[in-house]
């Protein structure tokens, strides 16, 4: 592996290599999608949060012009199976558990139809009693969501973004609204918080947030009844993941289904197949093409947002700063099916940190809402909301310099996690010093409104497969099977480039689908680069191998005294003897006897991940007699380990650090005490705009991960974990005043400065 001073194209800048069909529009989406026959498709979402469905009338809506059909649940392949997850949702039967649960699907030929057909489709319902919040759901009377347990969904899509272990459960409850309640521990954390020298306590409480992405969910689903297969064209982060699920809740075998990812308009760990079993299981009921999309008000009410959460932390520390003591209560509210988080949680609550001793129980909470799921580091931005902000009222009880309370007690490599597995390389150290060398730091003064935070993830990994081809143009073919939402391959471009010896423009990588792509893992836990980087590098060096050994007999050379530079091979020594990379090629495919076309195959599978820490540097100004808080400059420092792409790196972490702008001061799907969403609109779900961000300045820290291809380490999750907390403690030196709930809205902010 060549060091990074000597990389010809790893670790410059390239813009992205979709950008030009993205910003002219020629980029193709699953709502674009049309095929002959084919029937859109309106859902009927319930009315309520828990309700009785006493009758679906279709009379009227079937009578529409253009109406081809009213699905129910009954008319699917689907009926008489009980979900266990969003993701296994099709149409509610009997019962709805949550206000936007589909109840029922109306086809027609035009989307004007199949809304014409929706306003006219009547259904009854009878209202049942329900718990809607945590507390009503935690309460002694409670109605008991699931008398029969909770159902238990057949994959853990939490895997899927970090590798942690999950923790053990703790007790049964078969018949509670709880659905799972845990303990991670070490030593004795209350006597040890009983004897600490100082003691911070708080209550941190977190909103439901919704990824905000542009494109809302859509799908289409294709059916070849004879052969009794489907195809389904989708926005979707896991192209494989969405395949075995519909197989296996339509009864059919993988091979029977085809899953076309699309271009993806954001997804931010939402996008794994909640539409997709629906539109499979209604194409085979009619024989036709279906396609669904929500609109926004749809896209707020059924599908996955980040869950509540209520963190009751107490920290305890000696004089000197050193930390001996973390309590923690974690309640999540995870909405109608379990989605479990709290492992992950736990592993970074109790983690980022040096602390011998550690208490954290975790309860996660079924309510008549819809299920929580993944956002961008799920889990993260609520515990380290919490966290960095008792640390930060820490170092002021001590007075000690935040930043130097946060280096003497940073995790380093070995160190456990919450739930007391080890880390594995990590660079939080290195990110903290790079912090404080920073001028927003170092030239701070008291009251200047600069707060600091750091976050971590542990980021995924998974097994993936590449293969890379050299056609007789030269022109370098990688094929991969993942799903590009991140820029993920831009990167891959150089890498294929810099291994074999080509520019980039003469790189082209081929996305397949689960039919034609090599295996690779779901695009999240920020494992996609770090995954599939090292199978396109195992693949290029492969082709460059039979390159250079074709190459070596055209030329009538070692092997060894061979090179290949901006797609020529040359004679180290000989100036005048070159060979372009197609006629190599051609002489490969035509040559009678032998070897045949240049295809090299790479496969990977990681042993150990690659966490992503960082550290972010917030100022704020702070209006005093409205609450409004202003960010004003925003320093987001990671260690990325080695970027592949910089400009790509740089997108990603200010992408994130504005959305924990959102987190931390705009963003919440409200309820209200019946279940119903008050906030079902743009104009009603605040997010942040232009205008409401500050320039993001990124540092990338580059500290290479010991099995990460070149040293690369994920990068897309870690810069979304600490911006709330950073915010929360710039308004603190701002203003003296501790904020305690997300989001830090101007009357929340305004409140805790009249209770100074």
């Amino acid at each position: 592996m060549s060091s990074p001073t000597s990389h010809r194209y790893l670790g410059k800048s390239r813009k992205a290599v979709d950008g030009l069909e993205k910003v002219t529009g020629r980029a193709r989406y699953a709502g674009d999608v049309t095929l002959p026959g084919m029937l859109h498709g309106k859902l009927a979402l319930s009315l309520y949060a828990h309700a009785r469905i006493v009758r679906i009338d279709t009379t009227a809506a079937r009578a529409v012009p253009g109406v081809v059909t009213v699905l129910t649940a009954a008319d699917l392949p689907t009926r008489g199976r009980q979900p266990s997850s969003r993701q296994t949702t099709t149409l509610a039967d009997g019962v709805a558990r949550y206000r936007g649960e589909p109840v029922a699907l109306v086809l027609a030929t035009s989307l004007a139809a199949a809304e014409d057909g929706l306003a006219a489709l009547q259904i009854d319902y009878e209202p049942l009693p329900g718990p809607t919040t945590v507390e009503a759901a935690l309460a002694p009377d409670a109605p008991v969501i699931w008398p029969q347990g909770a159902p238990q969904a057949d994959a853990d899509l939490t895997a899927a973004h970090a590798a942690v272990a999950r923790g053990e459960e703790q007790g049964e409850h078969a018949a509670s609204n709880i659905h799972e309640q845990k303990r991670f521990s070490r030593g004795d954390a209350l006597a040890a918080l009983a004897t600490a020298d100082v003691v911070v306590e708080g209550t941190y409480r977190t909103a439901i947030v919704h990824q905000g992405y542009l494109e809302p969910h859509a799908v289409v689903a294709d059916v070849d009844p004879i052969r009794r297969q489907i195809t389904v064209y989708t926005s979707t982060q896991g192209q494989f993941g969405v395949r075995d699920e519909v197989a296996r809740l339509l009864g059919l075998r993988p091979h029977q289904v085809t899953v076309v990812p699309m271009t993806v308009g954001g997804g931010f760990g939402a996008k794994y197949g909640i539409l997709d079993p629906l539109a499979a299981a209604a194409a085979l009921a009619v024989g036709r093409p279906v396609r669904i999309t929500l609109d926004r008000s749809e896209d707020f009410l059924t599908t996955t947002p980040s869950p509540a959460c209520t963190i009751t932390l107490k920290l305890g520390a000696n004089r000197d700063g050193a930390l001996t003591a973390l309590v923690a209560d974690i309640v999540v509210d995870n909405g109608i099916y379990p989605f479990t988080l709290g492992g992950i949680m736990s592993a970074l609550l109790g983690g980022y940190y040096r602390c011998p001793n550690v208490q954290i129980d975790v309860t996660e909470v079924l309510t008549h809402k819809p299920q929580a799921g993944a956002y961008r580091a799920p889990g993260a931005p609520q515990v380290t909301f919490a966290l960095e902000s008792a640390i930060d009222e820490l170092a002021y009880r001590l007075n000690i310099d935040p930043l130097e309370l946060r280096l003497r007690n940073a995790a380093t490599t070995g160190d456990p996690m919450g739930n007391n597995d080890p880390w594995p390389s990590i660079g939080l150290t290195k990110v903290l010093e790079a912090a404080a060398n920073h001028p927003l730091w170092r030239e701070r003064s008291p009251g200047s409104g600069i707060g600091l935070a750091i976050g971590g993830w542990p980021c995924g990994m998974s097994p993936a497969a590449a293969v890379c081809r050299v056609d007789t143009d030269g022109v370098v073919r990688v094929h991969v099977g993942s799903v590009d939402i991140s820029g993920v391959n831009s990167s891959f471009v150089l890498v294929a480039a810099e291994i074999i010896g080509v520019p980039p423009e003469q790189v082209e990588i081929v996305t397949g689908d689960t039919r034609s792509g090599p295996f690779a893992g779901p695009s999240g836990g920020s494992q996609i680069t770090y995954s599939v980087a090292g199978a396109v590098a195992a693949a290029a060096r492969e082709a460059r191998r039979q390159l250079l050994e074709i190459a070596a007999d055209m030329l009538e050379a070692r092997i060894d005294d061979l090179d290949i530079r901006e797609g020529m091979v040359h004679i180290r020594g000989v100036p005048g003897r070159t060979l372009p990379l197609g006629e190599v090629a051609r002489r490969a495919q035509e040559q009678a006897g032998g070897p045949g076309p240049i295809v090299g195959e790479g496969r990977t599978a990681p042993a150990e991940n690659a966490p992503g820490f960082v550290a972010h540097l917030v100022q704020v100004e702070v209006d005093r007699d409205t609450g409004r808080v202003k960010p004003v400059r925003y320093v987001a420092i990671q260690d990325v380990g080695f970027p592949l792409n910089p400009l790509m790196v740089e997108g990603q972490i200010h992408g994130g650090a504005a959305q924990g702008v959102g987190w931390g001061l705009y963003e919440a799907l409200r309820y209200d005490e019946r279940g119903e969403l008050l906030t079902a609109s743009l104009m009603d779900y605040t997010l942040p705009r232009a205008a409401d961000v500050p320039p993001f300045e990124s540092v990338l820290v580059q500290n290479p991960a010991p099995n990460g291809p070149f040293g690369a380490r994920g990068v897309g999750e870690p810069p979304i974990t600490a911006g709330a907390a950073a915010i929360a403690n710039a308004i603190r030196d701002a203003t003296g005043a501790r904020i305690y709930e997300l989001p830090m809205r101007d009357e929340v902010v305004w409140r805790a400065l009249q209770e100074q």
